[in-house]
């Protein structure tokens, strides 16, 4: 077994103990805190393949943390929620009109034409909205493709912010509240299943109950990350070395996704819309902007040795 260097051990004992005081005394400490620390330090000095994996998949291990450090500072109080206008917007650019004269939102016509297929579709493609892409880049990483794979999780995490951004930007309720509440904001609002409770009643698996009973904060619903994290993998698959069966697969469960979205009335069409554009700026901000940079080059080629050393220059 190869140890860690003492610089890299007290930056990752100071940086797990700065991420459990914060938790603890800004979000609330839970046990899966204590245990995924005590996964990370473990894997991290238990030998140096492992100790790579940890480093390599840093960018999604920042994107947990901060994911959850969103309920230090909920969106709702930062800016007023959005309800009634991002309703009417999306009736009046995606309005479906009815013979009888009246015009429903795409999630309202969905509501009101379901079928077991499409219930289960839509519940299989929103399972794969976060673990899909960590498969694919735990891929691109196995598969010796590392410096592709850290140009993935990077711009994976920037997307993140972008949308993380957006939600303090522009705070607004997904259209199940619409339909479950009106217009008028109520704060204790739980998280929704919405149109997925089919998937939970015809499988008997209860998986989103138990994924939105804990959501915090329904007003997060622009843009839609939903959309945006298989659409970035799509992305890098035509970047890398990807199989063709890779490359369609994640394309048919972006596609799936984006319409389960509408479909399920966890976002409207705008939502998604901005999500992709997420998506678009962040690829591009990273490709065609930081990494122009040569700080920042210099940055990602010592990373790309750290995490493999004997493929430095690998594209």
């Amino acid at each position: 077994m190869t140890l860690p260097s003492t610089r890299e051990m007290t930056s990752v004992a100071t940086a797990l103990a700065i991420w459990l005081a914060v938790t603890a005394m800004f979000v609330g400490f839970r046990p899966e805190h204590l245990w995924l620390a005590l996964l990370l330090a473990g894997l991290f000095f238990a030998c140096r393949t492992s100790r790579k994996i940890v480093v390599a998949l840093l960018p999604f291990i920042i994107f947990g943390i901060s994911y959850d450090w969103m309920n230090i500072v909920h969106n709702y109080e930062v800016n007023p929620v959005d309800i009634e206008g991002i309703y009417k917007t999306e009736k009046s650019l995606f309005g479906i009109h009815l013979a009888d004269g009246s015009v429903l939102t795409p999630n309202e016509f969905f509501a009101l034409h379901t079928t077991p297929v499409l219930d289960f579709l839509g519940g299989f493609f929103y399972l794969c909205w976060v673990p899909v892409p960590i498969l694919f880049g735990l891929y691109l990483f196995f598969s010796g493709q590392r410096r592709i794979y850290l140009h993935f999780a990077i711009v994976f995490l920037l997307v993140n912010f972008i949308g993380f951004a957006g939600y303090y930007i522009h705070p607004a309720a997904p259209p199940w509240y619409v339909a479950l509440h009106g217009f008028d904001f109520n704060l204790s609002t739980p998280g929704e299943v919405a149109g997925l409770v089919a998937f939970d009643e015809m499988t008997g698996l209860g998986i989103f109950h138990g994924l939105y009973g804990r959501n915090a904060n329904v007003f997060a619903a622009v843009p839609s990350l939903h959309s945006a994290y298989t659409f970035v993998a799509f992305i890098y698959s035509l970047r890398s070395k990807s199989p063709l069966w890779i490359k369609i697969f994640l394309a048919v469960v972006t596609l799936g996704i984006w319409f389960t979205a509408v479909y399920t009335s966890h976002h409207y069409i705008i939502d998604v819309s901005l999500g992709v554009l997420c998506s678009l700026v962040g690829y591009a901000l990273f490709e065609y902007g930081l990494m122009r940079i040569p700080s920042f080059q210099r940055f990602i080629t010592r990373y790309a040795a750290y995490v493999n050393p004997a493929k430095v220059n690998e594209h």
